[in-house]
């Protein structure tokens, strides 16, 4: 099945450290950019981050999800468990300060999975989780 790439513009107060962050760290190729944001392929998807002067507004809140409380509004991707194990090590080695470190969520049941919450540079919240059964990802 194919799916339609999503596009999303998040506000950021410094390319350079965005760049270490979502280039280095996370590994993802930069597309098009000027002084004023940069374009980032979410693995398909488009991510562009622009830069906004200004103190950051407040996160809207938590919501809670099996008990635990997550950052709202965040955004991510749904990855391979092998692909989200080398992220969540490479995370760990460089010493990332997790919102929520990673750790398996509904264990035994139809939607488990490995998730995990971090922040980028500006402050924006990004999930990533992987489904012991993908095709499991809208089973109630």
């Amino acid at each position: 099945m194919t799916r339609p790439a999503f596009h999303l513009a998040i506000p950021v107060d410094d390319l350079a450290p965005v760049r270490a962050f979502y280039g280095d760290l996370l590994g993802l190729e930069e597309g098009r950019s000027t002084d004023g944001w940069v374009d980032w392929d979410f693995h398909g998807h488009q991510v562009v981050t622009h830069v906004v002067p200004g103190p950051r507004p407040e996160a809207a809140g938590h919501g809670t999800v099996d008990g635990t409380r997550v950052p709202v509004p965040h955004f991510g991707l749904v990855l391979s468990v092998e692909d989200f194990q080398e992220l969540a090590r490479r995370l760990t080695e460089a010493g990332t300060d997790f919102v929520i470190e990673p750790y398996l969520r509904y264990a035994g049941k139809p939607a488990e999975q490995w998730t995990m919450f971090l922040l980028d540079p500006a402050g924006n919240a990004l999930e990533f989780k992987a489904f012991r059964d993908e095709t499991r990802l809208f089973t109630r």
